[in-house]
This record gives C-alpha cells, sequence and structure tokens, in this order.
C-alpha cells in the first residue's frame, strides 16, 4: 500500500477555492479503482493550511489516479491558489 500527504498552504485570499477543489477531487477520487482511503483535513491552528490524505492500493493505481481527468483538472486550481508539498509512504 502507498500513504500520500499532501500538504497545501493557500495565497492570500484562495483558500476557499482551492478548498473546494480539493473536496471535489476527493469525492471523485474516492470511487477510483485501488483507493483504499482520500481525505481532506483543515488545520485546526493555520487558517491557510488543509492536508490531503491518500492510500492506494498499489503503484499502479495511484499511477491510474493521477492520469484522469478530474486529477489534472482539480490540481490545476490547487496549484494556482497555493504551494502543495507532497510526502509518499510504502508499507
Amino acid at each position: 500500500m502507498l500513504r500520500l500527504n499532501c500538504f497545501f498552504k493557500a495565497n492570500e485570499g484562495q483558500y476557499a477555492q482551492a478548498l473546494e477543489a480539493a473536496i471535489a477531487l476527493t469525492a471523485k477520487s474516492q470511487s477510483h479503482a485501488g483507493c483504499i482511503a482520500y481525505d481532506v483535513f483543515e488545520s485546526a491552528t493555520r487558517p491557510d493550511v488543509f492536508m490531503i490524505c491518500e492510500t492506494w492500493a498499489d503503484q499502479a493505481s495511484l499511477d491510474a489516479h493521477s492520469a484522469t481527468e478530474e486529477f489534472a483538472q482539480y490540481v490545476g486550481i490547487m496549484e494556482q491558489c497555493g504551494a502543495m508539498k507532497l510526502e509518499k509512504f510504502d508499507f
């Protein structure tokens, strides 16, 4: 299995737009083959930060997810609204 933690820090005034894109991506991604878990968590201490936490069955499932149209669309929106940092763990 693979776990990805994607930390997002919004540019000033763009948090709501980025969070909306993350929630839409989460809704689509939860039905992708190989998706074990996919959720968005808002920071309790920083109003400009959220995290997307993903768990995938294997690399092939993650690759298929990353190649979808909605991934490109919603990640593109988030990239315009702030900065992302990705952590990946195999277990």
